[in-house]
C-alpha cells in the first residue's frame, strides 16, 4: 500500500478488462473496443493507432512494431506468440554503396537511416490471425483526432520543443508540426488531416493501403529526393514475421521476450546475473543500484558485440542466455568496484510507446511501437502525412559486423515488448519505454515486482538509475547518500537531466479474479481497468 501523504498513483483495477497506455485518448480508445465486446488486440490496435496521432513524436504508421501475445483459449492458450514487425533496408542499401559517397557513419535524419516500415504490416497480421472488429471500427478515434484535432499534453509539449531545431531540417516537417514556427504548447490543438486520410486507406485496403499505391509512391519519392536507395518493390514485399519467442525463468516465473534483432535477449540475460548477485527485498538501495549498473554494463557489451538480424547473421542466443555464460559475468562483478563502463556506437534515443491490455477472457497483449528518435527521421513524406523512422541509423557500415548494414537486412532494435508466465498462464504483460535503457528497464521492474512485492504502479514510479557510456545516471528521486555511495565505488554518477523512460504493466490476479494496471507518471497516460 501507498503511503497516500507522499503523492503517486493508485494502481487501477478491474475485472472483465484492462488497459494501460502512455496518453489518456489512447487508454479511452481501447477501453471502447473492449466495451464494444472486441479482444485485446482490437483494443491494442485501436490504442496504437491513436498514439500514432497524439504522441507523433514517440511513434507513428512510419515505424517498426514488435508484440507478444498470449491467448487464454483455443489451440494456442497458455502459449506465448511473438511478432516481429521491424522493417528492413532497401535492396540497394550495402556498405560498398555507401561508402562509395563517403559515408563511415548513417546520419539519423538521412534517409539512408529509413529502412522500410514494419509497424503496419505487423498491424494487419495480428488483426487478421487474432483480431475480431473491422478495421475501421479500430482507427475511429485514431481518424477523428487526426482530423479534428487534440489537445497537446504537458510531456509531449516538453519533448516537441525540444526537438524543434530538428524539425526545422525538414520543410514538410516544419509545416506540418511547427504551427508559426513554434511547436505547440500544452493544450494547444494539433491535426494530422494527412495522416487521418492514410489511415482510413489502411483501413479500407488493409496492408496493400500502405505498401502499395498512392501511400507508398509518396513514401518512396520522399526518400528517393533525399538520396534514398528505396523503391516500390521494397515497399511491396515488407513482411513481418512470427517467431519463437526467448524465455528466461525468475523468481519461480517464466519471462519472455522476443528474439533478435530485438535486445530482449539482454534482457533476459540482466536477470539471469541479478539471480546470482543476492537481488531480493532485502538488498540495501545503494547495492541494488550498483549491481543493476554492473550486470547492465556486462550484457549492454555483448548487445554491442553480437546482436543483428539472425536472418542474415550469427547470433548466439542459445549461448547468451546459458547459465555457463550467466556465471561468467557474475564472476566480474565485486560489489565494491565499479568496472569500466563500454562506449557504445549506437545512437541515443529515449522515443517509443509501449501499451499492454487484458481482455475479460484473459488474453493479454504486450505492444511496442516506434519512430527510433524523436519524430524519428523528421523525414515527412507530405502527401500521405507519413513521418518516416530512423532505425536504419542503428546499422554499422560494415561488412565484418554481424549488424552492417546489407539489403533486407534488419537493424538491431532497442524496443522490447515482455511478458510473464506462471503455470502455462499469462501472469504480466509488461513494457518499459526508453531507448537503450529498455533492457535494463525491463530487469530492474521485474525484480521490484518479483522480488520486493510491491504493486505494478509503485514499481514503475521508483526511482530509476542507467549505466551508459561511462556514466551512472540516477534519477533525483535518489538522495545524496546513494549519489555518494555509488562515487565511492567508481561510478561516474550523473543526476539524469530528464525522467528515464517510461512503462505499462498488467498483473493478472488469477487467485482472486482481478486485475491490477499501472501507468508510468514519467508520461502522460494512464491504466484503466473495467
Amino acid at each position: 500500500m501507498r503511503d497516500f501523504q507522499a503523492g503517486g498513483r493508485s494502481p487501477a483495477y478491474g475485472e472483465k478488462g484492462m488497459v494501460a497506455t502512455s496518453h489518456p485518448e489512447a487508454s479511452l480508445a481501447a477501453l471502447d473496443q473492449l466495451r464494444a465486446g472486441g479482444n485485446a488486440v482490437d483494443a491494442a490496435l485501436a490504442a496504437i493507432s491513436t498514439l500514432c496521432v497524439v504522441e507523433p513524436h514517440m511513434t507513428g504508421i512510419g515505424g517498426d512494431c514488435f508484440v507478444l501475445y498470449s491467448p487464454a483459449n483455443g489451440p494456442k492458450a497458455g502459449q506465448v506468440i511473438a511478432l516481429n514487425g521491424s522493417g528492413c533496408a532497401p535492396s540497394g542499401m550495402t556498405s560498398a554503396a555507401l561508402l562509395e559517397q563517403g559515408i563511415t557513419e548513417i546520419d539519423y535524419q538521412s534517409a539512408h537511416a529509413v529502412t522500410v516500415p514494419g509497424a503496419i504490416d505487423a498491424w494487419c497480421r495480428l488483426h487478421e490471425a487474432y483480431g475480431s472488429r473491422p478495421m475501421d471500427a479500430l482507427f475511429a478515434r485514431a481518424i477523428e483526432l487526426g482530423e479534428e484535432g487534440y489537445r497537446v499534453l504537458p510531456r509531449i509539449a516538453l519533448d516537441w520543443a525540444d526537438n524543434t531545431e530538428r524539425l526545422m531540417k525538414d520543410a514538410n516537417a516544419t509545416a506540418a508540426f511547427l504551427p508559426g514556427g513554434k511547436a505547440p504548447a500544452a493544450g494547444d490543438r494539433h491535426a494530422q488531416p494527412a495522416l487521418a486520410r492514410t489511415l482510413r486507406t489502411i483501413a479500407a485496403k488493409g496492408r496493400k493501403g500502405f505498401y502499395e499505391g498512392a501511400v507508398a509512391e509518396d513514401m518512396v519519392a520522399a526518400l528517393r529526393a533525399l538520396g534514398g536507395f528505396h523503391s516500390l518493390e521494397d515497399f511491396a514485399v515488407q513482411s513481418s514475421e512470427f517467431v519463437e519467442p526467448i524465455k528466461t525463468s525468475y523468481r519461480d516465473h517464466e519471462v519472455y521476450e522476443c528474439p533478435p534483432n530485438g535486445q530482449g535477449v539482454i534482457a533476459l540475460m540482466i536477470l539471469n546475473q541479478l539471480s546470482r548477485l543476492g537481488f531480493d527485498g532485502n538488498l540495501p538501495e545503494l547495492d541494488r543500484v550498483h549491481l543493476l549498473a554492473e550486470a547492465t554494463k556486462l550484457g549492454y557489451a555483448s548487445r554491442d558485440q553480437y546482436l543483428a538480424d539472425p536472418a542474415k547473421a550469427e547470433v548466439p542466443v542459445e549461448r547468451l542466455l546459458s547459465d555457463s555464460y550467466a556465471d561468467k559475468l557474475r564472476k566480474q562483478i565485486k560489489l565494491k568496484s565499479a568496472l569500466v563502463t563500454p562506449d557504445t556506437d549506437l545512437p541515443e534515443h529515449k522515443d517509443t510507446v509501449y501499451l499492454t491490455i487484458v481482455d475479460r477472457d484473459g488474453n493479454a497483449i504486450s505492444f511496442i511501437n516506434s519512430i527510433f528518435q524523436a519524430f524519428g527521421s523528421t523525414r515527412l513524406a507530405p502527401k500521405s502525412g507519413v513521418m518516416l523512422h530512423n532505425r536504419g541509423a542503428s546499422f554499422r557500415v560494415s561488412n565484418e559486423h554481424p549488424n552492417g548494414i546489407a539489403p533486407g537486412k534488419r537493424p538491431l532494435h532497442t524496443i522490447i515488448p515482455g511478458m510473464v508466465m506462471r503455470g502455462g498462464k499469462a501472469a504480466m504483460p509488461f513494457g518499459v519505454m526508453g531507448g537503450h535503457y529498455q533492457a535494463t528497464g525491463h530487469a530492474n521492474f521485474l525484480s521490484r515486482v518479483l522480488d520486493e512485492g510491491v504493486d505494478v504502479q509503485q514499481a514503475l514510479e521508483w526511482p530509476r538509475s542507467f549505466a551508459s557510456d561511462g556514466e551512472l545516471k540516477i534519477e533525483v528521486g535518489y538522495d545524496e547518500t546513494v549519489y555518494k555511495g555509488l562515487a565511492a565505488r567508481g561510478h561516474q554518477v550523473v543526476w539524469a537531466d530528464r525522467a528515464i523512460g517510461g512503462g505499462q504493466a498488467i498483473w493478472i490476479d488469477h487467485a482472486r479474479g482481478v486485475l491490477v494496471g499501472g501507468s508510468d507518471p514519467r508520461k502522460d497516460g494512464c491504466a484503466l481497468g473495467l
